[in-house]
């Protein structure tokens, strides 16, 4: 036991941090996405925590698949003003309905909870000084959706 102890330590921690996104940090590439469309608006959507890091499920906005839920990672859509969908899907689907507004900027939190079988990863819309805060640390996982 005691010598697969370190084994099992050095295990933990790659299970714990596998998964994680890798690119640049919000706060050092933000500056460099495009600017908003006079007609459009902006949803960020982002995962803060590594709890249930193996599970990453695609992410919908009214069922066009625009990016996947990693963990500690954010993408970004921009979209015409409207009511909109966003969606995972693990055992059940978890749904969120937002409005978006003309040159508005929305953040959506990806939490995680249990489940039966699997983790179920689920849309949040937060506060926009809370989106801020929180996206600062998460890592771009990919292109804007248009």
């Amino acid at each position: 036991m005691k010598r697969s102890l370190p084994f099992l330590v050095l295990l933990a921690c790659w299970l714990v941090t596998s998964g994680c996104a890798s690119g640049p940090k919000f706060r050092e590439v933000s500056g460099t996405f495009p600017a908003l469309g006079t007609d459009e608006g902006r949803i960020y959507i982002y995962r803060t925590t590594t709890f249930g890091g193996a599970i990453q499920p695609s992410v919908r906005l009214d069922e066009q698949r625009v990016g996947k839920a990693i963990p500690k990672g954010f993408f970004f859509v921009d979209r015409s003003p409207g009511g909109y969908q966003i969606a995972t899907s693990t055992e059940v689907d978890r749904t969120l309905s937002l409005t978006l507004e003309q040159g508005q900027i929305r953040f959506v939190r990806l939490d995680v909870s249990m489940g039966f079988m699997v983790g179920h990863v689920y849309p949040v819309l937060v506060d926009d000084a809370v989106g801020k805060k929180e996206i600062e640390n998460c890592s771009y996982t990919g292109t804007s959706g248009k």
